[in-house]
């Protein structure tokens, strides 16, 4: 018996045949929402776990899985550590998602005083109503933060993030990690200012790497997603059921944009490192700059840490203005090369004032214990001409 023709309108509802012949040179999109099963037997399989395989793009879908595992290979890069990755819809869905996966009511998390601004808004606003608690402190001080995790053994994660936004302050990885690991709590860095280019928290002993993907991995300003990267193989299917579950999961084409970005990323780094150094040497000699915080300054109080574990010092760095807040204001608003935006890690150059706009909802106290002033500006040295960048600030600080 032969097999019956299509007829016209069924024939522009279905899909084509697949007719690749050869491998694509750069990695495909896959635009789409679920994955065919050829019978109901492999269907069943791969829900099971019997079988690996797509079957929903919520689950996992051939582009994102493929820039996933190749930001865990450059996280792992030369540890010998196997890791895996996961991309997220966005930075703060990385976060939140390692939290609600590794931790339950009752649990604590310890933390830096200085965090993103955003992650501190989360902690206390979305997280603390899970019934998670967050401690915050200074976790430059270790011996404090060893007799902490030894008297409060509620505390199961130790959360930061080093250099720390935007004050730069850096934190000793590889004792954070020895610390938690004594007493069983389960640790996580966000990396995103570094990138593994310049910082591999996987390699000094950390469970858990995170990046907003949107900053320095991507470097373009174009696509809005976040990475989890780990090696500890118990702990993966958590992360996996409660990404699926909240539904935090990247989508194709933000991953493809992330992978186009990372061809690139070695070279920008060191571009973006070596512009950020030039530029933190011209701020600190301006007579209306009172402090530059970059850890690539000798002088600078923690750049004894940042040479241990740094590779480079990066292309973040922030200082503060002798000024009120409405000088400051006016200074920023005479920039003309410069770019005023909310975000960092693109190939140009972009300034932000944290006080109004990153760290506006933190309790003034606190921004204001931990350096972030009114005056402070954090700026994001991109990979232009760097004298263009030094005479617009020239200019501005008039």
């Amino acid at each position: 018996m032969t097999e019956k023709k299509l007829r016209f309108d069924s024939i522009c509802v279905k899909e084509g045949s697949d007719n690749r012949s050869t491998k694509p040179h750069q990695l495909p999109i896959y635009a789409t929402s679920s994955f065919e099963f050829e019978t109901m037997e492999e269907g069943i399989d791969i829900f099971t776990g019997k079988k690996s395989g797509h079957v929903y793009g919520r689950y996992g879908n051939p582009t994102i899985d493929t820039v996933a595992q190749k930001l865990a290979d450059l996280e792992a890069f030369g540890t010998g550590l196997e890791a895996y990755g996961f991309l997220t819809s966005s930075g703060m869905s990385a976060i939140s998602t390692v939290f609600l996966s590794l931790l339950k009511s009752g649990d604590t998390i310890l933390t830096q005083s200085d965090l993103y601004g955003g992650t501190t808004e989360l902690l206390l606003k979305v997280i603390g109503n899970s019934g998670i608690k967050t401690i915050f402190m200074d976790l430059t001080r270790h011996d404090e933060v060893e007799a902490m995790l030894s008297n409060n053994r509620t505390i199961k994660m130790l959360y930061f993030e080093t250099p720390a936004n935007p004050t730069m302050r850096c934190i000793d990885i590889k004792i954070m990690a020895r610390i938690a690991k004594k007493y069983g709590a389960v640790t996580c860095v966000d990396n995103t200012f570094c990138t593994p280019v310049i910082q591999q928290p996987l390699s000094l002993g950390i469970d858990f790497v995170i990046h907003s993907t949107t900053k320095y991995l991507n470097g373009h300003g174009n696509s809005i997603a976040g990475v989890i990267v780990g090696h500890r193989a118990e702990l993966k299917k958590q992360i996996w059921s409660t990404l699926k579950l909240l539904g935090t999961t990247c989508n194709p084409w933000d991953a493809w944009l992330i992978n186009n970005g990372l061809k690139t990323l070695a070279i920008r780094m060191d571009r973006h490192s070596h512009n950020a150094m030039i530029v933190a040497q011209y701020l600190d000699k301006h007579p209306r700059v009172l402090k530059v915080n970059y850890n690539g300054l000798p002088g600078h109080e923690f750049h004894q840490i940042a040479s241990a574990q740094m590779k480079s010092f990066g292309g973040m760095l922030s200082f503060e203005i002798d000024g009120s807040l409405n000088e400051v204001l006016q200074m920023l608003n005479k920039l003309r090369f410069c770019t005023l935006a909310p975000t960092l890690g693109d190939v140009d150059t972009l300034v932000l004032h944290p006080a109004t706009s990153s760290h506006l909802n933190v309790d003034k106290a606190q921004r204001e214990a931990n350096g972030i002033s009114d005056g402070l500006v954090r700026l994001s040295v991109g990979i232009e001409n760097v004298d263009d960048i030094i005479d617009d600030l020239c200019q501005a600080l008039l």
